[in-house]
């Protein structure tokens, strides 16, 4: 009985973790993010990881060559990390008739979902983050908004079988 009692107990807390916001919250908010408009050109993002616990684990800095054809968009992200080491992500883009994005990397599990309302875009999608040797497949529930023609933030939530690994921090600054 008290068995079941905790399966029921960290399962309500598992499901509460999962709620979310509703993009369409965002709808009326200025400036509107046009993802063809921002991501063309180069833009540089600083951001860093943050453990569970909040502390600072890795910052970085990323350049980003992006460009579209058509409803297709490529964001060639080249990352230099705090500690010395680089990484590139190629992003894949590609806008659907319902106005959603969908998007694919090396790196990236399936394919992520995007949706856009107002000045925010929110992203979800896997990723296979390798730490010592290992490489786990990790869930990021994936927040930015537009504050400026110039200016976007970004905050992603990491977590894994619903429990919470970390955030990941971003300011996007378009050249």
């Amino acid at each position: 009985m008290i068995k079941r009692l905790c399966c029921l107990i960290f399962g309500w807390l598992g499901l509460a973790g999962c709620a979310n916001v509703d993009i369409a919250k965002y709808r009326a908010e200025q400036p509107v993010l046009d993802l063809h408009t921002y991501f063309a050109g180069t833009l540089d993002a600083w951001g860093m990881f943050q453990d569970r616990s909040g502390a600072v684990v890795k910052r970085f800095h990323v350049v980003i060559e992006a460009s579209w054809q058509g409803e297709v968009g490529t964001l060639d992200e080249r990352f230099s990390y705090s500690d010395g080491t680089t990484q590139r992500r190629v992003w894949t883009l590609t806008r659907q008739a319902d106005g959603r994005y969908l998007g694919t990397a090396d790196d990236v599990v399936g394919t992520a979902v995007g949706e856009l309302a107002g000045n925010a875009l929110h992203w979800r999608y896997v990723l296979a983050l390798p730490v010592d040797g290992k490489v786990y497949h990790v869930d990021f529930d994936d927040w930015m908004f537009l504050m400026d023609e110039k200016t976007m933030l970004n905050r992603s939530a990491m977590s894994k079988f619903g429990f919470h690994l970390g955030e990941v921090t971003l300011s996007f600054r378009k050249r």
